[in-house]
């Protein structure tokens, strides 16, 4: 057995796609109406599937998973994510901005569009 995706929920589906394309160059494989597969193995679900699947609603900001990038040129993805709140007219809600751990990693951490979680750190090899 192994992992095959990972699937988080969004609440505009097109918006999501162009976020995840402009800061992270993800693509979309797969446009299945309402569950769309990007490069990377990334799954984005229409909010009102995944309640109506579920019988419960979608907990923004809940916290319990995050999803994880390297990037070699960190600062050069703060101007990016900086100037993407800028362009699209929205406010970037951090959990922190760029900072360095204990260990050396450089990290930013902040909410996609619908309150998922993302760290966005320098590679640790």
């Amino acid at each position: 057995m192994r992992l095959k995706n990972v699937l988080i929920v969004v609440s505009d589906m097109e918006k999501s796609i162009a976020f995840y394309r402009e800061l992270f160059g993800l693509q979309v494989v797969l446009d299945n109406d309402g569950n769309v597969i990007l490069t990377e193995g990334l799954v984005l679900q229409d909010r009102k599937i995944w309640e109506n699947f579920l019988g419960r609603e979608m907990i923004p900001r809940g916290n319990t998973c995050e999803l994880y990038f390297e990037e070699r040129d960190i600062e050069a993805f703060d101007r990016k994510l900086k100037a993407y709140g800028k362009t699209h007219g929205i406010e970037i809600e951090y959990v922190n901005r760029l900072m360095t751990h204990s260990w050396g990693q450089r990290v930013i951490r902040f909410y996609d569009l619908d309150g998922n979680l993302i760290e966005v750190g320098t590679p640790m090899a």
